[in-house]
């Protein structure tokens, strides 16, 4: 296949694929004010939108992680090809579309380097596979990531009920964290930005060194980031309503001080990482965070059995992914046929699962039918009072 072809090809995916992770993880800003009535969901997923846009030229620590850290060089370039990257891409927008499809906030980011790095070990073999990285910058902020984000969350929302403790048992106690949570939820679309758009800006980047167009080391060039930040934008801009309902009601009834707690807690550990090179999952660290603002208010019910379902999706992400890119980089390597075969297969695939679910549709419309009634009382439950003495 001409090789300009292919990389036109490939670039085109996974500006698809950034379109895929935009909608899969508007839930990650905006389940929670969503689900406490803080912003409507249309104004929520807009305003996502436009974050994500300005959060992509923020940064691109990230995207170097993925165009130079993941996949190692060889003495003829890096151990990849636009074939095997093509691959890859298939893997990833798979996992996510059938995980969008039964509602679950999977890693968009670890599909992706599931899929590459499946694709990779049928080309190349382990020696592909960067192993120091893949556990720095991917594997231990998968583990440490939520943890973090989930205690600050817990502690963020006792602070939050401890110095606002004369408002309860009034309707629509704690207000005011309702309009904070415009902010937090901003501050999180921001960061989803600076960390998720980079990841399609270093995958276009490995492959533009692959064929040596960039020189191994650089960074993503100016038009990619521009690309990749619409693309995400318009993705969020879709809204993955879905996800949105899993993580705004589907966890724990989120209320607004918690709910702020949870954004706060969410925008500060992506940041953070964001600035270290770490490309990990915002979808793993606003769960987490939801899950400890839900331990956190005295009254609240964690749903484990929702929860262990999000912890198994996290868990066969990596393989399930791999597995996919692995099976589509055997039949890329059979040449121009094999990456027809694959651009085929996977267009079925996709339209399979967007015609299936709209026998079940969720959208902006239905997201709130089963939300917490957010402007409820909160119910505390509160210590009996002593019996006094009867002294005679």
């Amino acid at each position: 296949m001409d090789l300009t072809l292919i990389v036109v090809l490939v670039i085109a995916l996974a500006l698809f694929f950034d379109f895929t992770n935009g909608f899969h993880d508007t839930a990650n800003a905006m389940a929670t004010p969503i689900a406490t009535g803080a912003l409507r969901p249309k104004v929520a997923v807009a305003l996502a939108a436009v974050l994500n846009l300005i959060g992509a030229f923020l940064s691109t620590e990230v995207a170097r992680t993925i165009s130079g850290g993941l996949i190692r060089e060889g003495e003829d370039g890096v151990f990849i090809t636009p074939e095997l990257i093509f691959a890859g891409l298939i893997g990833a927008i798979t996992w996510n579309m059938v995980t969008w499809l039964l509602g679950l906030p999977s890693s968009s980011s670890h599909a992706l380097f599931g899929g590459l790095i499946g694709a990779a070990l049928v080309g190349f073999g382990i020696q592909a596979i960067d192993g120091g990285v893949v556990m720095s910058k991917i594997i231990l902020p998968a583990l440490l990531a939520p943890l973090t984000a989930g205690l600050v969350a817990f502690a963020g929302t006792k602070l939050a009920y401890a110095i606002t403790r004369r408002y309860d048992g009034r309707p629509d106690g704690r207000d005011g964290f309702r309009h904070a949570q415009i902010f937090s939820s901003s501050l999180v679309a921001l960061a989803h930005g600076t960390n998720d758009a980079q990841k399609t800006m270093g995958v276009i980047t490995l492959t533009l060194i692959s064929v040596g167009a960039q020189p191994v080391g650089s960074g993503p060039e100016f038009w990619v980031v521009v690309t990749c930040a619409v693309a995400i934008a318009l993705g969020t801009y879709m809204g993955g309503w879905r996800i949105i309902k899993t993580l705004g009601t589907g966890l724990t009834d989120v209320k607004p001080a918690q709910g702020f707690a949870s954004e706060t807690a969410t925008a500060a550990t992506i940041l953070a990482s964001s600035h270290l090179g770490f490309a990990l999952s915002t979808t793993q660290v606003a769960s987490g965070s939801v899950i400890g603002s839900g331990l956190g208010r005295r009254g609240s019910t964690v749903r484990w059995r929702t929860a262990g379902r999000i912890g198994v999706g996290w868990i066969l992400t990596l393989p399930a992914a791999g597995g996919v890119g692995a099976l589509a980089a055997v039949v890329a390597t059979m040449g121009v046929v094999g990456v027809l075969i694959d651009a085929l297969a996977a267009a079925v695939i996709i339209g399979g699962i967007f015609l299936w679910s709209r026998r079940d549709e969720v959208s902006h419309r239905n997201v709130l039918s089963e939300v917490a009634d957010s402007g409820r009382a909160v119910k505390i439950r509160r210590s009996p009072e002593p019996k006094r003495k009867v002294t005679s």
